[in-house]
């Protein structure tokens, strides 16, 4: 992605040394003033064949790397790529701001909206500023916050859902985190406005579920959305970290695997290997959806929009024998 080095994950290491193989062959051929295209186009389709045969058939515990993985689009670029107008608002009006959580107002295709989402850093400094996408309390509660807003001024919500949890530090857990999921659930279930959620990348716990109850639930194709992550499931059942790739097989936690449950409401295709490859059809994917599904919502009444999410979550875990 723009000139910087790629970063290949674990399974992707055949793809790894085949992108080696065509760039050293470039630079000699480009150095020794030489054509290589015949040896070129022959490595590009064996690339080509290679990236099919991995890409059309990822098990859960690979789609589960590549939704972490570090090049990944987060909140910020989708919001770059997708909206306009963009305009921050900070604060819980309590405690402080907390950078993990973006919140703000926005336009689709010119539809005023507010937006919301967990938000990653792209470095070590960056992550740290974020604290790895982990929101405190009071990043639920500027949620809140903001979401009442949108209800004030009758603006649709937008919710993009990426983090590894919510944040179980000594201060967090002393300013009551999971107080402020809990009131975001009840709060979030009564909005008299369209609230869409989008799990673009990691969707863990209740760090998720915070800002995680809409009208619709989308879910990139690639990302993961579950109570847990596969490591810490293997560690708790199995006591090691060895058996994350059975646990992830046995957590589903894919939006392939969401979707029949009624977990998920719909798909959103990435480019092939992942949305971090191609960020900008990613953000054109998601921007088409959204559009569509937030004009249903808009059709519809408050009354009608409450009582119908109360009942798409009032069935989820509901079964018969």
């Amino acid at each position: 992605m723009n000139g910087k080095k790629k970063i290949y994950l674990d399974f992707e290491r055949p793809i790894a040394a085949l992108d080696r193989k065509i760039e050293d062959l470039e630079a000699r051929a480009e150095s020794e003033n030489t054509d290589a295209t015949a040896e070129l186009s022959n490595l590009k389709n064996r690339l080509q064949k290679v990236e099919r045969e991995i890409y059309s058939d990822m098990s859960r515990w690979q789609i589960y790397q590549v939704a972490g993985h570090p090049e990944r689009p987060h909140t910020l670029d989708y919001i770059r790529l997708m909206l306009t107008d963009f305009m921050e608002l900070h604060g819980d009006r309590n405690y402080r701001d907390d950078p993990a959580v973006i919140c703000g107002f926005a336009r689709l295709d010119g539809q005023p909206l507010l937006v919301v989402g967990t938000q990653k850093g792209r470095n070590t400094t960056e992550n740290i500023h974020r604290n790895f996408g982990m929101a405190h309390p009071e990043g639920y509660r500027k949620a809140l916050r903001v979401m009442r807003l949108a209800a004030k001024f009758n603006r649709p919500v937008l919710c993009l859902i990426d983090t590894p949890g919510a944040y179980p530090g000594i201060g967090s857990e002393e300013r009551s985190v999971s107080e402020a999921i809990a009131r975001n659930l009840f709060e979030i279930s009564r909005l008299p406005v369209p609230v869409i959620v989008v799990i673009i990348g990691e969707g863990a716990s209740g760090g998720a579920l915070g800002i995680g109850v809409g009208d619709r639930i989308l879910m990139l194709e690639n990302a993961w959305y579950s109570v847990i992550n596969p490591q810490s499931c293997s560690l708790i059942l199995w006591r090691n970290r060895d058996k994350k790739e059975e646990a992830a097989e046995a957590l589903k936690i894919t939006a392939q695997d969401l979707v029949p449950l009624g977990i998920v409401d719909r798909i959103v295709p990435e480019p092939f290997g992942g949305a971090h490859r191609d960020p900008e059809t990613a953000g054109r994917n998601l921007k088409r959806i959204l559009s569509d599904e937030l004009q249903n919502l808009l059709r519809k009444q408050p009354g009608e929009l409450v009582r119908e999410r109360v009942d798409k979550f009032g069935r989820m875990g509901v079964w018969d024998e």
